[in-house]
């Protein structure tokens, strides 16, 4: 077993439990940094590999015309000592300068003493006389033949590039869907990421990750431009606006007044800086992807430490037909048979509203009487209610359009910005001006009203990439990403801390910070390709999980139904029970929202497909929260098509391997102790999550895994030399308080390598609350035995008992001036 490492974040000691590739990183030495004033050119390098890994140079796009190293007469060069995110580090800064008519660039170039990463930022100092308007900063810019020093390739990595594999994000979780590729298999000659970019040489096991750090005003685009032969032609690294990426989406067929380039005013003396970006390189690309993740999550403070919502939802089993009928049907059938194993959650998707723009009001020829009164029976079957919103897009039907298209993003000319139809060609949309007064306001009555009025704990935020356009904001100088989390804190300003906000479709780094879940990749259904085009992605992704936040993989569907009219999403075909298995371990290895998305009922009557939704192993994985590590993420064999081998280390006693076929022939993979990081004379058993009876067998020098396609085995390894044992548990508890007034009491695990799934409080008077924290108040004055029960991956849990005292009693007289109005969370003060 490979031992997690320590990085120092932020000042603070980070602990990466079960990391198995993070030990190779500590091995990594740290970078070398070498600049050239004659052409204001940096170079970046690495040991172990001859040659420099890139050279560049930095520009700006100043009105209109891009302003390149070369066209700077001066290029000064100064370093200092200097602490970051990863401890101390050398910082050196290029300045561009010697142009009265052109503002100076500052690129600041950081490389860490004891790790193999580093940062880089540009700035744009306006030094003239006269305001300029800055449409991109590129902090790096390389091109073939320009300072190559005659490599063949611009990216070298101590391999031919033909051994090269590509990770590029997207823009949102699914636009467009992610796909890992050979280097010379790139889409229209261009490999484009957004946000975070790896590139992995199979044959020197080095990798190049770049990713964004901020996402304050602009899109962090980056493109590795390339010759139909497979050679790598430029490169660059750009901080710019979403107009680029929205041309292929929401923006696709509005007219080109409607296509703003974003342009930002800076005044003489004035500064504009690019988004920062991380880079490294290194022999450990997981430990790349996970250093990044929780710089992310300090930088930002993410929202990680919410429970794993389990439960169902209405989009792939009805779409936009659900109605009250079936709505609550479902609800009962949840509550009666599911929510003892902790199905939840109960989710309605789109369909429900009148019109997007308008989620306050529902549809009455589906909803007769109301959301309300719908959503405070599902709350009666002791179901969390969640719903779904497309916040900032607003339909030609609703009330927003007719009454203020003022709220509305306009172009040059005034008119409000088009953004594409609902669906079909039906409903045109626009996008909501968040820094509208008045948009605000209607945000936030809607939120809550949502909230307050239904009782939501959940809401879904939709298509929120496709409304962050580019145009003319009632605050002018607001960039879309700025806008966008403009509405999301006024959002959750309205809802408050404790109801759950989930990022749908969205730019993946720009709302961290202010949800609490997040979808990572495109949607799922009634179909084998539906999870196989999903899957990557939620393994590309896996690293995000309660970092950004708690991922969102979609829901699963494991029962018989059919969509006839949904045709990729629904499918005319039953799913094999095998391929139901594929799509319910695949939320599983995320270690995200685990949410049924099958109409229950329908599940019902298919035994084989429930035991699957009632799978205690496949359960105790969405519980625990964590993602499983996809082994083979940038090495995965061709013949199986995309990343297919994934574990999690639940305990130091237990971990779990998936294996999935996604290809259409049978495979066999041979996998070593070493690849699975399990100690080499330890004694280990293996047993199949899915399989009925399972019996364990003793684990060999490897796992040795057969597969039809289209298929997934999961297994059980256990260590026998260390014993299954209760999590070591610290309680809080407060052992005295007054009667009446609410008394604290939380649990944490404290080991990590042990935790908990569960508890169950016992205070002591008759009443019994699950979770691990929560609050009690006492009736009466008193001393009272409080129980702690905390489960686990052991057979028997851990047990502990506390003597709590309340005094005083329950007043009971009329006291006027004790009296004290109530006032709503985010409502303004009386």
């Amino acid at each position: 077993m490979k031992q997690p490492i320590l990085y120092r974040i932020l000042g603070l000691t980070l602990a990466i439990p079960f990391a198995f590739t993070a030990s190779a990183q500590q091995q990594d030495a740290p970078l070398q940094l070498k600049t050239d004033a004659t052409d204001g050119s940096y170079s970046i390098s690495a040991p172990g590999i001859s040659m420099p890994i890139l050279r560049a140079t930095a520009a700006a796009k100043v009105n209109g015309k891009w302003l390149h190293a070369a066209d700077y007469p001066k290029h000064l060069v100064s370093t200092k000592i200097a602490n970051g995110e990863l401890g101390t580090s050398k910082l050196i800064t290029i300045q561009y300068t010697g142009r009265a008519d052109a503002p100076d660039l500052l690129l600041s170039l950081r490389t860490y003493d004891a790790s193999p990463f580093g940062d880089m930022q540009l700035t744009a100092h306006n030094t003239t006389s006269h305001a300029i308007e800055v449409q991109e900063l590129r902090v790096l810019e390389s091109e073939k033949g320009k300072g190559d020093s005659g490599k063949d390739d611009l990216i070298n990595l101590g391999g031919p590039a033909s051994a090269d594999r590509v990770l590029n994000d997207s823009f949102s979780e699914d636009r467009p869907a992610m796909q890992l590729h050979d280097l010379s298999d790139a889409k229209t000659n261009v490999h484009r990421a957004v946000g975070v970019q790896l590139l992995y040489n199979q044959q020197s096991k080095q990798s190049w990750f770049i990713g964004a750090l901020t996402s304050n005003k602009f899109l962090s685009v980056l493109r590795l431009h390339m010759a139909p032969a497979g050679v790598m032609n430029a490169y660059e690294v750009d901080s710019t606006g979403t107009t680029e990426l929205l041309i292929e989406n929401s923006l696709h067929r509005s007219s080109e007044k409607d296509r703003v380039e974003l342009s930002l005013s800076v005044p003489p003396g004035g500064e504009l800086s690019s988004e920062r970006m991380l880079f490294g390189v290194g022999t450990d690309y997981h430990g790349q992807l996970e250093t990044y993740a929780h710089l992310i999550r300090d930088i930002h403070h993410a929202l990680v430490t919410a429970p794993t919502p389990i439960g169902w939802w209405s989009w792939t089993a009805y779409y936009f037909g659900l109605d009250q009928g079936t709505a609550l049907t479902n609800a009962q059938w949840l509550s009666q048979h599911l929510k003892p194993l902790g199905y939840d959650f109960f989710h309605i998707d789109e369909g429900y509203q009148f019109a997007r723009g308008e989620y306050a009001t529902p549809d009455a020829s589906l909803f007769p009487e109301g959301m309300g009164s719908l959503e405070h029976k599902v709350i009666n079957e002791g179901l969390t209610p969640g719903i779904w919103t497309a916040p900032f897009e607003v339909s030609e039907r609703s009330w927003v359009y007719t009454h203020h298209p003022e709220w509305l993003v306009h172009n040059a000319q005034g008119e409000p910005i088009h953004i594409g139809f609902v669906t079909n060609n039906l409903d045109h949309l626009y996008a909501l001006d968040t820094t509208h007064p008045g948009a605000q306001a209607y945000l936030h009555s809607t939120y809550s009203k949502l909230t307050r009025e239904w009782g939501l704990r959940y809401i879904k935020l939709d298509f929120m990439e496709d409304s962050a356009i580019e145009g003319f904001y009632h605050v002018p100088q607001t960039t879309a990403l700025e806008a966008q989390r403009i509405g999301i804190q006024t959002i959750r300003d309205a809802v408050g801390p404790n109801v759950l906000l989930d990022k749908d479709g969205c730019e993946l780094l720009n709302p961290v910070g202010l949800v609490d879940t997040g979808r990572i990749s495109q949607d799922t259904g009634h179909t084998f390709s539906s999870s196989k085009d999903a899957a990557t992605g939620i393994a590309a992704r896996y690293y995000m999980n309660r970092n950004y936040f708690l991922a969102d993989p979609d829901a699963f569907s494991v029962s018989t139904q059919t969509v006839d009219d949904q045709h990729w999403h629904g499918g005319t075909k039953q799913l094999t029970l095998d391929e139901a298995k594929i799509s319910i371990v695949l939320s599983a290895v995320s270690g995200g929202l685990y949410e049924i998305g099958d109409d229950l009922p329908t599940l019902g009557e298919a035994p084989d497909r429930l035991a699957l939704v009632e799978n205690r192993d496949l359960l105790d994985m969405a519980r625990l929260g964590r993602a499983s590590v996809p082994l083979d993420l940038m090495t995965y064999d061709p013949l199986d098509l995309q990343p297919s081998i994934f574990e999690l280390q639940q305990t130091r006693h237990q971990s779990i391997v998936t294996v999935f076929n996604w290809s259409e022939i049978s495979r066999a993979h041979s996998l070593t102790r070493a690849a699975l990081g399990l100690d080499p004379k330890a004694n280990y058993t293996v047993s199949e999550v899915l399989t009925t009876p399972s019996d364990s067998t003793s684990l060999s020098a490897s796992l040795d895994v057969k597969q039809p396609a289209h298929s997934v085995r999961v297994f059980k390894i256990i260590n026998t030399d260390i014993p299954a044992e209760a999590p070591m548990v610290n309680a809080t508890v407060a052992l005295s308080g007054k009667t009446a007034e609410p008394m604290s009491f939380s649990a944490v695990a404290k080991d990590a390598g042990n935790p908990i799934l569960n508890c169950t409080w016992d205070f002591g008077d008759g009443i019994t609350v699950a979770g691990v924290k929560t609050t009690h108040s006492y009736t009466h004055a008193g001393s009272y035995t409080v129980g702690l029960r905390c489960s686990g991956f052991a057979p028997q849990p851990a047990v502990q008992t506390f003597a709590v005292k309340t005094t005083g009693s329950v007043a009971t007289k009329f006291v006027p001036t004790r009296q004290r109005r109530f006032e709503e969370e985010g409502e303004p003060k009386q």
